[in-house]
């Protein structure tokens, strides 16, 4: 698994959201979480798509946890 920074941005009362992030906590990578809604810019960006996974900035997914586009990260 690649070695970047992963951030997981989220929103308040989000089932999908804690689910995501259970699944990827599971996996035992270090990772931030943001609330989408605390920056006008970000909620522009993601606010639609939570929960998001970004490593170093790019969007690995988003809606659903993806275990592949983990795996295509780290062949990259």
């Amino acid at each position: 698994m690649t070695a970047g920074r992963f951030i997981v941005y989220t929103r308040s009362d989000c089932g999908l959201c804690e689910e995501f992030i259970a699944q990827f906590a599971a996996l035992g990578v270090a990772f931030d979480v943001r609330d989408v809604d605390e920056d006008p810019l970000t909620r522009r960006r993601f606010g639609l798509k939570v929960p998001v996974l970004t490593c170093d900035g790019s969007v690995v997914c988003h809606g659903r946890f993806e275990p592949a586009a983990l795996a295509r990260l780290a062949h990259t």
